[in-house]
């Protein structure tokens, strides 16, 4: 149950928060954890680090208020950083470097989401004068910190540390301005990293400090920093393409490791072993996703590649290296590719019995379906012969008297079987079951007239939403298609009473069309992301509803979509025909030959 909840509870924390309060708020537990400590050490007095707290808190509030109000958001967090500088100064307390010297994590995250957000949202005029304020406050609030009149040796780091973010950050927002993008579907980057998350968020917090130490390195640190950035990129997605990803890190890690070999960049990079942290730890993740999607073969001969580039490029940039180095080397190497592997090995496990569940159980969500059809047609059917056998016996205890009877029972006789045949040609290889999965106590006691079933299921509201009903059914309709319009109707409900969030009204319409049954439900909730992803990828706690529906419909020869609808919420449209493809009436002698075929 716990765990369960836990599945619940981080996706909605995480789609409230969204990607930017989650960095945002990471980077604020980083600065708890560390002004805290700091605060009760034995260096300085006790609890002076705490006066950092206020101007953090602020311009973290400043950076959630710039979602809605940018402008005014941008312009006040401008003030909140010189005023906390100001205090920071007077009060003589020593304030810590994330990127730019002395200026904390989560201000510097909240000043890169302010910038963000205005150059996204606002007029060019207006971005570019949040923009030009936030960077001002932000040099000023460096100078003052720092004292750089004094100590100006790191001017030129922080200069272009904070080159790199500001470009950085106003590309990203140019890329994303316009309506037209957001009108648009999703790119695959986009959404794998919406999907990934802890992920993008771990690799993102470490090539934040990384730009640190690229600006140590001059202008061969930038090219590094790019290489580290295209082997996260290649992490991200290398869940859809695992073997070319495999091939792009290798080259993004021999180019990042030439470019430090022939120029000596690398002494002011922060490596192990002559690699920065964010391409092992990209390498990492690729070969876990490596292990995990490709076959055996494929991944020994991807991982032999990818160690290759690795061994070339950290001897290479290694110095001094003695035989216990490069033992302590290769035993520290393989133990991290052994966990890697193995890691990748329980996921692929993992996707392995996930699939045969989700395949057992779609398998029994159909044949359940094909059960529950081939009842009603039982029932169907059952009805037709009895009626043939009353007509039969009828006409035989008259005919003495009133010859003419007979010619109309034989006519009467001949339209049953004709119906029963018809019936009987929709079932497709089904089964009779006894009690089948997905009939409820409401589709056992249904009659034969659609309209009042209908009118009855939307009476009893049990799915808890307001319904409004339109119908327009003949009175002959095929039972086996007016037993699935109501099974197909009631399921449709079910589920917008379990999915549809915040859903007032649903809307269910049933009109025969031409020579079709048209059923449409929708509903005005906004569960449709959700829905989709288990209608898509059904797990074992989500149900089969659709599966059975689809299976339905299919073996009527009738066609279903089931998605968001264009105004919101989902939408479930159903065409069933009232008649088989190609169908022509039967004679009996035809129909009894067919049979038998």
């Amino acid at each position: 149950m716990s765990t369960r909840s836990a599945r619940e509870v981080l996706p909605t924390v995480s789609k409230r928060l969204g990607l930017p309060g989650i960095i945002l708020l990471a980077a604020l537990l980083c600065d708890l954890v560390i002004v805290g400590t700091a605060a009760f050490d034995s260096t300085g007095p006790r609890g002076e680090d705490l006066l950092l707290l206020p101007g953090i808190a602020a311009l973290s509030a400043c950076a959630v208020w710039a979602q809605r109000r940018p402008f005014p958001a941008g312009v006040t967090g401008a003030g909140v950083l010189l005023l906390s500088s100001g205090l920071i100064v007077a009060s003589g307390t020593i304030s810590y470097t994330a990127v730019f010297e002395d200026i904390t994590f989560a201000e510097t995250v909240a000043g890169v989401q302010l910038v963000y957000f205005a150059v996204l949202t606002l007029s060019p005029l207006a971005a570019t004068t949040v923009t030009t304020v936030l960077v001002l406050a932000t040099v000023t609030a460096t100078v003052v910190r720092s004292q750089m009149w004094y100590y100006g040796d790191t001017l030129g780091a922080t200069t272009f540390a904070g080159g790199v973010v500001l470009v950085l950050t106003v590309s990203a927002a140019i890329f994303q301005r316009g309506p037209h993008k957001r009108r648009k579907k999703d790119s695959t980057l986009t959404v794998l990293m919406k999907r990934q998350w802890p992920l993008v968020s771990v690799l993102a917090a470490i090539l934040f400090l990384e730009t640190f130490y690229a600006a140590g390195a001059h202008g061969f640190g930038a090219f590094i920093l790019l290489c580290s950035v295209g082997t996260a990129v290649v992490a991200i997605v290398a869940s859809r393409t695992p073997a070319w990803a495999v091939v792009y890190y290798s080259a993004f890690v021999v180019m990042a490791g030439a470019v430090r070999f022939l120029t000596g960049a690398g002494y002011a990079y922060a490596n192990l072993y002559g690699m920065p942290l964010s391409q092992i730890v990209s390498g990492m993740v690729v070969v876990v996703l490596v292990v995990r999607h490709e076959t055996p073969k494929r991944a020994t001969w991807l991982i032999a590649l990818q160690s290759s580039a690795v061994a070339v490029v950290t001897v290479t940039n290694t110095a001094f290296l003695t035989f216990a180095d490069v033992r302590t080397l290769f035993v520290t190497a393989l133990l991290v590719l052994g966990i890697c592997v193995a890691v990748g090995m329980f996921f692929r496990a993992r996707d392995s019995e996930r699939a045969q569940v989700v395949a057992a159980a779609v398998s029994d969500a159909q044949t359940t379906e094909r059960m529950a059809l081939a009842r009603e047609l039982h029932d169907v059917v059952a009805h037709h012969v009895t009626g043939i056998v009353v007509q039969a016996q009828a006409a035989r205890m008259l005919a003495e008297r009133n010859p003419a009877v007979v010619v109309d029972a034989l006519a009467q006789i001949e339209r049953a079987g004709t119906d029963a045949m018809t019936a009987m040609r929709r079932l497709v290889r089904s089964m009779r079951g006894d009690a089948p999965s997905g009939a409820s106590e409401f589709s056992e006691q249904a009659t034969t007239d659609l309209a009042a079933d209908l009118r009855r299921l939307v009476e009893t509201g049990n799915h808890g939403v307001p319904t409004r009903l339109d119908l327009a059914v003949p009175e002959d309709l095929p039972a086996e298609v007016a037993r699935s319009a109501l099974r197909i109707v009631q399921e449709s409900l079910t589920n917008v009473g379990k999915h549809a969030k915040g859903a007032t009204r649903a809307d269910v319409s049933v009109r025969a069309v031409g020579a079709e049954l048209h059923i449409r439900v929708a509903d005005n909730g906004d569960g449709g992301a959700g829905r989709r992803h288990r209608a898509e990828r059904p797990s074992e706690d989500s149900g089969y509803g659709l599966v059975g529906m689809r299976e339905r419909v299919d073996l009527l020869r009738g066609r279903l979509r089931a998605g968001p609808s264009p105004d919101g919420g989902w939408l479930v449209e159903v065409a069933i025909p009232l008649a088989s493809p190609g169908q022509h009436t039967p004679s009996l002698g035809e129909a009894g030959r067919k049979d038998a075929e």
